[in-house]
């Protein structure tokens, strides 16, 4: 008799705590009205990194564009005005996740509790930043997506004493001429991953002239690891990252790191949306994602549909013969769109919250898709053990 499947144990959603985090000064926080002249603080396109840089096909993701450096985003009092609504009581009770990946995050609250939040991200000026960045036209993923959010701290006393284990194995590793792993390797904020969404654009809402690390660690197309520096506060980083392998690194030297992840898709309906939902369903509220992933991705086919509806006419109209090939592979372009979206939502009952499973790490995916070789049907004794 078959063993019954044994599901993951779920991961505690609330947490008991609240961020020791500073309020910020009420002078700073400002216009409760997102002004791009006022709140924006960008001036010129940062250096990217393609994804030829990083060892991967060109042809990999919907753009060249791997990843950029930090570049300057938002004024000190646009994330002022941030960090007070992200961090208000309502969000912190309603909004908050946590899962293997990353211990706790704030996630669907920006259309209820951060109307200045929601602004940001919903602005063409905005808009048309990250799309330059990224080399191609963005928008929004959806609104549960709006402003995800990444905290961590810890006491003054942790933070010390951090920081003097690090100048102990720093030492250490100067006297003895070692040149290991990095320190911050151990213990990331989040593990690998590859994000569910085309884009994102991280934005760093904590000070961090003291903080030691935090960089964005890439997995590169022949393996090797590339740091990406981490942001400022008031700047972000736009990564491709649904098709590449990255985490969150440790920092050392503050009390608080608040990092905001804003998820991006194609605006043009007719290039590939490649979306999955394996890393945010766990970490979800699935009737507002599922509901809001179906609308966008019913809005897509309905557009496609239209043109093609429109070319259709216009090829009758002037006495045309209509492409059967044509249409056909329309068709099944889109059976195959439909049938992704179908399996992206897992029925309620099987979604294990807080677990997130391995099967968005590429080299997962790779190992799926390659069939295991058969077994040698020659018997081999086993070594002997002394």
């Amino acid at each position: 008799m078959a063993a019954a499947a044994v599901m993951p144990a779920p991961v505690e959603r609330k947490k008991n705590w609240t961020p020791i985090i500073t309020a910020p000064a009420l002078s700073k926080v400002g216009s409760d009205v997102f002004n791009p002249a006022q709140h924006l603080a960008y001036k010129e396109s940062p250096k990217v990194y393609t994804m030829k840089d990083i060892g991967l096909p060109e042809d990999t993701g919907i753009s060249t564009v791997a990843v950029s450096e930090p570049f300057p985003l938002f004024t000190e009092e646009a994330v002022m005005k941030m960090r007070q609504e992200v961090l208000s009581p309502d969000v912190l009770a309603n909004c908050q996740y946590s899962s293997n990946l990353a211990h706790c995050q704030l996630r669907g609250f920006a259309n209820k509790y951060a109307p200045f939040v929601y602004d940001v991200w919903k602005s063409p000026e905005t808009l048309a930043i990250i799309s330059k960045v990224a080399g191609v036209d963005l928008v929004t993923e959806m609104d549960f997506e709006i402003g995800h959010i990444n905290i961590s701290v810890k006491s003054e006393a942790e933070k010390e004493e951090e920081l003097q284990a690090f100048s102990d194995r720093a030492q250490y590793e100067a006297d003895e001429g070692i040149a290991g792993c990095p320190w911050e390797d151990d213990k990331p904020i989040v593990d690998w991953h590859t994000d569910s969404y085309p884009f994102v654009c991280v934005t760093m809402l904590s000070d961090c002239t003291t903080m030691i690390g935090g960089e964005t660690a890439l997995r590169t197309g022949t393996g090797d690891i590339m740091k990406v520096r981490g942001p400022q506060m008031g700047c972000a980083v736009v990564l491709q990252g649904r098709y590449i392998e990255h985490q969150a690194l440790r920092a050392l030297g503050t009390a608080e790191r608040i990092s905001m992840v804003t998820s991006f898709r194609p605006r043009c309906p007719k290039m590939r949306d490649d979306t999955v939902l394996t890393t945010v369903r766990p970490i979800s509220n699935l009737a507002e994602l599922y509901n809001q992933f179906s609308e966008y991705r019913l809005e897509i086919l309905e557009e496609r549909i239209r043109q093609q509806l429109k070319e259709l006419r216009e090829t009758n109209a002037a006495g045309r013969k209509v492409a059967t090939r044509k249409i056909k592979a329309f068709l099944q372009e889109q059976e195959k769109f439909l049938a992704h979206m179908n399996r992206e939502m897992v029925d309620d009952e099987s979604v294990v919250q807080g677990n997130i499973d391995e099967s968005h790490l590429l080299k997962k995916a790779a190992e799926e898709k390659t069939p295991t070789k058969k077994a040698d049907v020659k018997t081999r004794k086993r070594p002997r053990r002394f």
